[in-house]
């Protein structure tokens, strides 16, 4: 855990929609181990027990923060997990350092907006192949060339990012470096392969917060699929070559290269205010015709749909008046 942070207020009751925090005015991530979450009459906390000592307690802005993950040695209370949700703060559950990420939760009070035009580009393979292009130029400043196919966009995408590593290691004169992930052999890889680990588990972290808050699914990716993140992984690629992978490569001679990739990211994330940039360049890529993407009001919790109609009014009787 990093940092102490102010005593949070306990909401008593449960908030309105309105209430809820957008996605854009949040912190965003707080990285948390060996603790237990606890709710109390003050707000949530995290209950530390040093082995010689005692129990201390490090209160959390939830209502504040996109996201917290729970990594290795946590556990946390019901009621702690009761008042996240009524804030809207996505809790992500993750394996030793942050380098897995095995599950996260979402808000139940969100327009289904957002999921409805992902879904539609997803289904179709013409408007998928759109997005896509859409995240290439997005994340290279360059647009794709007319004709391209999905395989050819991968192969443009790998082409970049190996020039990309070999730029970082010749400028950090790290020589045969080669980009390797094992989570069974963690100790044993280098400091940069361990930060890039790190920062890249925490941005999807962070990343699957922006894409739970806009109410979209994170498992319908454009160019990933057969994951349960897949859009997650799609969305945080296009941060990588300017965050996680130029600060994993600064801490090449970092003795401590997870925790530092994770506490310096934190501060990138402020200081470049990247979670309202996640949020809105997901909605410009499901809508590019957007032109101040912001997160949709959510005025009405529930619809019926009608194929004639469109949105019908819901939480009334439809059935035809019948005289008894």
């Amino acid at each position: 855990m990093t940092g102490p942070f102010p005593k949070a207020r306990r909401l008593l009751t449960a908030p309105t929609v309105a209430m809820l925090p957008r996605v854009a005015d949040s912190l965003s991530f707080l990285y948390l181990e060996n603790v237990r979450v606890v709710q109390d009459d003050t707000g949530v906390c995290a209950q530390i027990q040093p082995p010689d000592g005692e129990t201390s307690r490090v209160y959390l802005p939830v209502a504040s923060l996109s996201c917290i993950l729970l990594g290795t040695g946590t556990s946390a209370t019901n009621p702690a997990m009761a008042t996240c949700a009524r804030h809207g703060t996505t809790v992500v559950w993750s394996g030793a350092g942050g380098v897995r990420m095995y599950s996260g939760s979402q808000p139940s009070d969100l327009t289904t907006e957002w999921l409805e035009r992902q879904a539609r580009a997803w289904a179709d393979d013409t408007t998928r192949l759109e997005v896509a292009s859409r995240m290439y130029q997005m994340r290279f400043n360059t647009p794709v060339p007319e004709g391209t196919t999905l395989q050819q966009l991968r192969g443009l995408e790998g082409q970049r990012m190996k020039a990309l590593y070999h730029s970082m290691a010749q400028r950090h004169r790290l020589r045969g470096f080669k980009r390797n992930y094992n989570p069974e052999n963690w100790d044993t890889q280098n400091p940069v392969n361990q930060a890039v680990s790190a920062a890249n588990t925490a941005l999807y972290g962070a990343t699957h917060a922006a894409i739970l808050a806009l109410g979209c699914s994170p498992a319908l990716g454009f160019i990933h699929s057969g994951k349960q993140q897949s859009f997650v992984y799609d969305i945080a690629d296009l941060y990588k070559a300017q965050h996680t992978i130029p600060l994993a490569f600064a801490l090449s001679n970092s003795t401590h290269p997870d925790r530092e990739a994770r506490i310096r990211l934190r501060e990138n994330f402020r200081l470049y205010r990247l979670m309202p940039k996640i949020a809105n360049d997901i909605q410009r890529l499901l809508n590019p015709d957007i032109t101040d993407a912001a997160a949709p009001e959510e005025t009405e919790l529930v619809h019926l749909w009608d194929p004639d109609l469109g949105p019908v009014d819901a939480g009334i009787n439809h059935a035809a008046e019948v005289d008894w």
